[in-house]
């Protein structure tokens, strides 16, 4: 059991961890779950989510097993869309050789330095964002593309695991109903 100046000191330093309080930093912490736009993908997919909610409840008009028909539905379609994801991230090194776009500003530096020498006459090659080389072969190629994308891939797990643990609990709250609901 915690003393009362352990209490208080956690109230204290409760007090202390507001989040950021600047507005960059609020801006910056309000975006955290679109990064890789998965937050993005769940109003699309409305329709399709109570359609599949609506196909798992039956021809039901109970809106208990219709509610936790539509929470089994939405954690598939969350599980489906990260999976996506991590295809597409693997996918983009294997074409790219990188996990993300070279800085903007990297490329207009490179951008302003050809046209400053188109000016004064001279013809130079743009160098952009060169990535490393992958391997040519294709077993390699793929490992190395998965060996570059795997901090974002294990971030992605992240998201994944949760949303298995929410359409796990889902599911056994839906069939605890439904044998409530029969017996």
């Amino acid at each position: 059991m915690a003393s009362e100046q352990q209490i208080a000191a956690n109230r204290r330093n409760a007090r202390r961890s507001t989040g950021p309080r600047s507005e960059t930093g609020r801006k910056r912490s309000s975006r955290n779950s679109l990064r890789h736009g998965l937050a993005a993908a769940r109003s699309v997919n409305a329709k399709r989510i109570e359609d599949l909610a609506h196909e798992i409840a039956g021809a039901t008009t109970d809106l208990v097993t219709l509610e936790y028909a539509r929470a089994i539905a939405q954690a598939e379609f969350d599980q489906v869309e990260i999976r996506g994801a991590k295809v597409a991230l693997i996918s983009r090194v294997m074409t790219f050789g990188v996990v993300k776009r070279p800085p903007a500003s990297h490329l207009i530096r490179a951008a302003k330095r050809v046209f400053r020498a188109l000016d004064r006459g001279k013809l130079i090659p743009f160098e952009g964002f060169e990535a490393p080389a992958l391997p040519t072969t294709e077993p390699e190629c793929t490992a190395e593309a998965m060996r570059r994308a795997l901090p974002e891939l294990i971030k992605l797990e992240r998201y994944e695991r949760r949303a298995a643990g929410r359409r796990a609990r889902a599911l056994r709250n839906f069939l605890k109903w439904t044998k409530y609901k029969t017996t």
